[in-house]
């Protein structure tokens, strides 16, 4: 009966043994489970890192597209600038044969040749006008251009605050002299 107790106290402790490899193999599985679980989360922030980075190329995207209608715009303006100045240069030359006309022109009538001199004395000021006005708006551009992008933001606004007087001095009040020389 004596063998049968120690057989069954060994078979009790084989018994413990195997519930203690259970128990260790029940703690290997909740650390591989923690591993797992710390994989994901880097799989997840590297996830995040890219849609981070994909968002930063795709803003960057959208200033380039900007720059380049602020490019564009800017060589509109120097086309502008261009077609103003040969303008100018044609008022400037008719100014001229004006002027000659009324130094040469002792029979007409003096009321008449001022009168033509002040229309394109007034030409010739609208014009210079123009010019300076355009010019001053190349420089908003290329100022825009190379800003920071957020300036960007503020464009509207600006270039409202900068139109207002713009069209108001393309209209400057127009003069005639009909003074007698």
């Amino acid at each position: 009966m004596a063998i049968y107790g120690i057989s069954d106290a060994i078979n009790g402790i084989i018994n413990e043994i195997k519930g203690i490899i259970d128990s260790i193999n029940g703690i290997f599985d909740e650390i591989n489970g923690i591993i797992n679980v710390i994989n994901g989360s880097f799989n997840a922030t590297n996830g995040i890192v890219n849609a981070k980075n994909s968002i930063i190329n795709s803003i960057n995207g959208i200033f380039n597209s900007i720059n380049c209608i602020f490019n564009s715009i800017n060589g509109i303006g120097n086309a502008i600038h261009a077609i103003v100045e040969a303008i100018y240069d044609i008022f400037k030359a008719i100014h001229s044969i004006v002027n000659g006309l009324k130094s040469g022109m002792n029979g007409l009538n003096n009321a008449i040749v001022e009168a033509i001199y002040g229309i394109f004395k007034c030409i010739n000021g609208t014009l210079k006008a123009i010019k300076f006005h355009l010019w001053n708006l190349k420089c908003y551009l290329l100022h825009f251009c190379n800003s920071n992008c957020a300036n960007v933001i503020a464009i509207n606004g600006i270039c409202m605050s900068f139109l207002i007087p713009y069209m108001a001095l393309l209209m400057p009040q127009m003069e005639f002299n009909f003074s007698s020389s």
